[in-house]
């Protein structure tokens, strides 16, 4: 980011002695605050901080100077020291006097769970389109925290022209930077998202239909999303390992082709900055015919992760009250990891699994369930599908390999007038077919 200082705001550095710290609040989290933490350390992880130890504390109420208490910021404080933490990072949403306050009781510096995030987004945006995303989360958040220590920002500049005045503060001048240059990355999005809605356009008159991954960050998304297309994206065991978009084809039974989108991973308390600057990137999954929930079954929180990922697809208006039943997309959930599941857990998980519809145990790492699950995602997209009538020169083998490739052949007889075939096919399917004998 460039265009107006950052003295007292500079990215937080690789390497960096850090410790977490959290407040927990009455009734305030469907996770345990061990959880917490334990997700907060791999976040920091993600961007190579060196986490030296980790704290909760219950807050009864929330201060609005400091967030915790005047004996917990003490504590909180001794604690940096004795581990010689140069960075505290709190995970929860702090203001910018909360920052400001522990920055100088810690005399660390300071940055919450939405800061660590965006850190995490801007290292690792590997597109322009992701760079300009993150930029503009940035930017976002940071304007609110022009008024914390940044004693060079009371000064003022002299007025220009004829009427030069007192001028401006320089607060003001870093305020006006920061909005003019959001414009511009809003102008230079709304580009990418008119490029990205022609393409999509393309697609759908192909038309092949679009299946989007979502889930939890470190569900195994990329690692599922290469198992099933033959692509090498980057997969490891770190939250936000993967943040731009990528579609590739995939084959899938009775259908001729597919897209497969993997998306950006998900985090409960997404900043809502970020929600706001990646709706073009996730507008893939609203485009979608079929979201694929990929989950950790093999996760403790495997539940609470669920709900984090329904919120964020509710507020990106995918499902929920809003939503037309008929327009809604389709959604299995495909319950990923199942080799880290003892026997007895994956013996309960399939008989939850078995009792619903719409749920599909897989091990993306291993490659079981994988066939059972291209079969489920077949089954949901042609499931609107009718069953055709057809007459084929018997001699035309190419027509009969095209309706197996492209659909499911129910019967064939061989009569006088031809090669009679019941075939199950989609409109798209039946409409190509139409197109190719004409």
């Amino acid at each position: 980011m460039s265009g107006f200082n950052r003295e007292a705001d500079e990215e937080v550095a690789r390497g960096a002695r850090a410790i977490v710290v959290s407040a927990e609040t009455q009734g305030g989290d469907r996770r345990s605050s061990e959880a917490r933490l334990e997700e907060a350390g791999g976040l920091a992880l993600a961007i190579g901080i060196d986490v030296q130890a980790s704290q909760s504390f219950r807050v009864r109420d929330r201060k609005p100077a400091t967030l915790f208490g005047s004996g917990q910021v003490e504590a909180i404080a001794a604690l940096a020291q004795d581990h010689e933490a140069e960075l505290v990072i709190v995970d929860n949403a702090l203001s910018p006097v909360q920052q400001s306050n522990l920055e100088k009781a810690t005399k660390a510096k300071v940055i919450d769970r939405t800061g660590l995030i965006l850190e995490i987004f801007g290292e690792r945006a590997a597109t322009n389109e992701g760079r300009l995303q993150v930029e503009l989360a940035h930017l976002d958040y940071q304007a609110g925290r022009l008024v914390r220590s940044w004693t060079h920002l009371e000064r003022q500049r002299g007025g220009f022209g004829f009427l030069g005045g007192p001028g401006e503060t320089q607060i003001e001048a870093d305020r006006r930077m920061i909005r003019d240059r959001m414009a511009k990355i809003r102008r230079e999005l709304e580009q990418v998202t008119r490029t990205r809605g022609l393409h999509r356009a393309r697609r759908q008159k192909a038309p092949w239909p679009i299946i989007a991954l979502v889930g939890y960050t470190n569900a195994g998304k990329s690692t599922l999303f290469n198992r099933m297309t033959g692509a090498d994206v980057m997969a490891e065991n770190l939250l936000f390992a993967t943040l731009d978009p990528t579609m590739r084809q995939v084959a899938l039974p009775g259908l001729d082709k597919a897209i497969l989108s993997d998306t950006v991973g998900f985090v409960s308390d997404l900043p809502t900055q970020l929600i706001a600057a990646f709706r073009a990137t996730l507008e893939e999954v609203l485009s979608a015919d079929l979201i694929v929930h990929v989950r950790d079954i093999a996760h403790p929180d495997t539940e609470a992760q669920r709900a984090d990922v329904l919120e964020v697809l509710e507020e990106l208006g995918v499902i929920g009250e809003g939503v037309d039943p008929a327009a809604a997309v389709p959604m299995l959930e495909a319950w990923n990891k199942l080799d880290l599941l003892d026997e007895e857990a994956a013996i309960h998980a399939h008989e939850v699994a078995s009792r619903q519809d719409n749920v599909v145990l897989v091990s993306a790492l291993t490659g079981e369930g994988i066939d059972l699950l291209q079969r489920q995602i077949s089954a949901t997209l042609t499931a609107g599908a009718d069953v055709h009538v057809l007459t084929l020169d018997p001699a035309d083998g190419a027509a009969l390999a095209w309706l197996h490739e492209h659909g499911e052949v129910l019967d064939s007889t061989l009569q006088e007038e031809g090669l009679h075939v019941e075939a199950r096919l989609s409109q798209s399917a039946y409409a190509r077919f139409r197109a190719r004998a004409a």
